[in-house]
């Protein structure tokens, strides 16, 4: 009987181990998928940054043109957003 009682032992262990690497298994596929979604949504947003910058920099020129004057820099400390990229 002893031999009967570790055995069922080991195989209730067994069990326990293979139901806790399958969710291990799964929560890293929900993981993986959420990381591409995230660098997707990520490249999105710099893409949209850099245009919106590039754009604010080109109306920029065009304003110091109208007014006749030099273009200065930007004030970085005013700016909402920095760029990452």
């Amino acid at each position: 009987m002893d031999g009967d009682a570790a055995a069922e032992m080991l195989e209730r262990r067994w069990f326990a181990a293979f139901k806790a690497a399958s969710g291990a298994r799964a929560e890293c596929e929900a993981l993986i998928e959420a990381m591409i979604t995230a660098e997707a949504a990520w490249a999105e947003a710099r893409d949209r940054l850099a245009n919106l910058e590039s754009l604010r920099d080109a109306l920029g020129e065009e304003l110091a043109e109208l007014d006749g004057r030099p273009l200065s820099a930007p004030d970085v400390s005013r700016r909402a957003v920095c760029s990452a990229a």
